[in-house]
């Protein structure tokens, strides 16, 4: 792989992030499930090793949960783009609630792979950097 072409998907993943963080803020749970491949899983940050399995899972899961405001801050990402198709992320997210709760601190790790589509999540994993 050369290096523009490195640098273009390295690109599209972080605006898939990015994406991602908006279109969860805005309640558009189609457009969330399909930045998963079919089989893709996800875990949530208050939740990090319980897996929702599967693109109509996952999407069932965002429709079943509370309508909320919220704000997601989606910062440092690393993107790692292997030669085969694939690739890892890890970045850091802020989530601010309409509750007057204290904002969330906490981290994504990230498998995706290139399709027909551009590149998709075959796996999400949240997980909270500061607990009680």
């Amino acid at each position: 792989m050369d290096a523009i072409q490195r640098m273009l998907d390295e690109r599209a993943i972080e605006r898939l992030l990015v994406q991602y963080a908006a279109d969860n803020d805005s309640g558009d749970w189609d457009a969330v499930a399909a930045t998963y491949v079919d089989e893709g899983r996800m875990s949530r940050p208050t939740a990090p090793d319980d897996f929702i399995e599967g693109r109509e899972a996952i999407l069932a899961a965002f429709k079943d949960r509370p309508a909320r405001a919220s704000r997601h801050v989606v910062a440092n990402i690393r993107v790692d783009v292997a030669a085969d198709g694939t690739a890892s992320a890890v970045s850091q997210i802020l989530l601010f609630l309409e509750q007057k709760a204290p904002p969330l601190v906490g981290s994504y790790h990230d498998r995706l792979a290139r399709t027909s589509a551009g590149w998709r999540f075959t796996e999400r994993r949240g997980s909270l950097d500061f607990t009680d």
